[in-house]
């Protein structure tokens, strides 16, 4: 007897779409009608001021991500969509913190975010904000060490971004 092996993998969705009110919400009532959940979404213009970009992460099994793209093609205010996941891709995160970091403990504290690819934007020590721009796994490392040396104050991260590395064709919506 074989069992399906069902892998709840992290998916990057870029969607292109037309830069109108409410197509934001069609994309958000999709998912939330579905049940699907939206880790970390974010939406911007594109170098097109007719359409706009979202870069959404969520989790799910390969035939639910097929299905969750076949859907949101769909939609009549989608453009292309992408699963940036099934190849080469670049992504990012940006994370702000700000900490409480004692006196005796500034150095240390800025010495590893300077070694770690961040910034200190803030030097004081009651609200001490640091910024750094990696991916998922380094953004999660980075808080849990700084974490140990300081008190976490508040966390503000800007959710996933990503961008293929090749120059590939997309998936574009039937018209």
């Amino acid at each position: 007897m074989q069992y399906a092996v069902w892998r709840i993998m992290r998916h990057i969705i870029a969607i292109h779409l037309q830069n109108e009110a409410g197509a934001l919400t069609r994309v958000a009532g999709l998912f939330s009608t579905r049940g699907y959940n939206i880790e970390s979404l974010s939406v911007a213009a594109t170098n097109d001021p007719t359409v706009s970009r979202i870069t959404l992460v969520t989790r799910g099994s390969d035939s639910v991500i097929q299905q969750i793209l076949s859907q949101l093609n769909k939609l009549i205010d989608i453009v292309t969509v992408e699963d940036l996941t099934q190849g080469g891709h670049i992504e990012r995160e940006l994370v702000l913190l700000r900490l409480k970091v004692r006196p005796e403990q500034a150095d240390a504290v800025r010495g590893y975010v300077v070694r770690a690819g961040g910034r200190v934007l803030d030097p004081a020590t009651e609200g001490f904000v640091v910024e750094l721009t990696a991916n998922e796994a380094e953004v999660d490392r980075f808080i849990h060490d700084l974490g140990k040396g300081a008190e976490l104050r508040e966390v503000v991260r800007s959710g996933a971004l990503g961008i293929s590395r090749a120059n590939r064709a997309r998936v574009a919506a039937p018209s």
